[in-house]
């Protein structure tokens, strides 16, 4: 319960608001700590989100990741193309 209160690394709570979310909370203090061995972890629990989705709903789910994934791809593409 203290480890919440406390502001890692000694930033200032406010400025670290990602670490009031409930799940993903903990996924930020986790790879605040520690980001070789947990960001792993992190992609296969998005990854195991994303099945499940596409298990429970079917091709809207499936559309929707694609479409949250366009801007990543234009990065890409953009970084690809400046060398």
């Amino acid at each position: 319960m203290a480890d919440i209160a406390q502001a890692p690394y000694g930033a200032p709570f406010r400025a670290r608001w990602y670490h009031r979310i409930p799940v993903l909370g903990a996924f930020a203090r986790d790879l605040d700590r520690d980001f070789e061995g947990n960001v792993w972890y992190l992609l296969l629990t998005l990854v195991s989100l994303a099945g499940i989705a596409v298990l429970q709903f079917g091709l809207p789910a499936l559309g929707l990741i694609a479409l949250a994934f366009v801007p990543v791809m234009f990065a890409i593409l953009i970084i690809l193309t400046l060398g």
